[in-house]
């Protein structure tokens, strides 16, 4: 249930984020929003991939979903670094792929379809 939890708030989260960047085009002040919302992405990246460890340790299976969730850190590492160098062109495009593959991995997490080494089934 954790990991379900954790993959529901990343996809919001990013889903936020793309409002952010929306406010950071528009007010003075968006870019503090749009900021926030990467600490906030890096901290629920970082809390699914120590979920997904502590889902996997107790039953053990493959640890498939924490290569997958790893993967995603990184990725959300790449995207932070992206937009610290100012380089839309990178960083618009990942951060919709990163919202597109969140929405896979949430509709996997609640229709149940993946492992029991996640915790989620």
């Amino acid at each position: 249930m954790f990991v379900r939890v954790a993959i529901t708030l990343q996809t919001l989260v990013l889903f936020v984020q793309t409002i952010t960047a929306g406010l950071l085009l528009s007010l003075p002040g968006g870019h503090t929003f749009h900021s926030a919302g990467a600490y906030t992405m890096f901290t629920v990246a970082v809390i699914n991939v120590a979920g997904t460890i502590l889902a996997w340790r107790p039953g053990g299976g493959s640890p498939r979903p924490i290569l997958h969730t790893a993967g995603f850190l990184g990725l959300t590492l790449a995207q932070v670094a992206l937009g610290i160098a100012h380089m839309k062109t990178l960083h618009v495009p990942l951060g919709a792929l990163m919202f597109g593959i969140s929405l896979v991995q949430l509709s996997q997490a609640w229709s149940g379809r993946r492992t029991r080494a996640t915790g989620t089934a």
